[in-house]
């Protein structure tokens, strides 16, 4: 198996704590690609037609996307229990939508600095995508902060972490720890797992 990645990717690091955790690490290659909406680079399209990461090519020569479907299938591969029981299995991956939610709109705001011409970029469509932020980041504070301190780990901590890592790393003059300090704790424990300092992200 091959795993297309990039080091800064979040939903990238989401699967490689995912492999981590389950000790399946060593079971693939990694190839890092890269490009953006604009300009796809090396993405691999002949993989996943979006042209999105990660991406992972299975030995039979089919390929899986994106990082929810694959991580689901190393959970699988590995009977991890990460998406919890046939009762608990939808609000963890509940939970872990929502933290990807916030990974989509932090990207898109980086997008709108990164990709368009400065003359072009739009304030209010950038704090359109920080006011999901916020308001998911509110959520997780209050509705979703028992189970994420849940003493079994599970996916939805793990997307939940590296969505407030992606947030460190970008936009990081937000503080968004500032009116969350249930959530500020969780997430300074949780990060300090093995897995999670091993793929920290580092700015380029």
């Amino acid at each position: 198996m091959k795993l297309f990645s990039s080091p800064t990717s979040p939903y990238v690091r989401k699967v490689l704590v995912v492999l981590r955790e389950t000790g399946q690490l060593n079971d693939l290659e990694t190839e890092v690609v890269g490009g953006t909406p604009i300009d796809p680079g090396s993405l691999p399209r002949d993989l996943n037609p979006l042209g999105k990461i990660p991406a992972l090519a299975l030995d039979d020569g089919t390929a899986i996307y994106d990082s929810r479907v694959i991580c689901r299938f190393f959970d699988n591969r590995a009977k991890s229990g990460l998406y919890g029981t046939p009762e608990t299995t939808w609000q963890l991956q509940t939970l872990e939508a929502t933290a990807d939610g916030i990974l989509d709109a932090a990207i898109l705001m980086v997008y709108e600095a990164r990709v368009r011409p400065e003359d072009k970029q739009y304030a209010d469509w950038i704090e359109a995508q920080w006011r999901k932020i916020n308001t998911t980041l509110d959520a997780l504070e209050t509705s979703w902060i028992d189970i994420l301190s849940s003493d079994e780990m599970h996916i939805g901590q793990i997307a939940t972490s590296c969505a407030l890592g992606y947030l460190d790393l970008r936009s990081a003059d937000r503080d968004w720890r500032k009116t969350r300090p249930k959530l500020a704790a969780w997430n300074a424990e949780f990060a300090k797992r093995d897995s999670m300092v091993a793929t920290v992200p580092v700015a380029n």
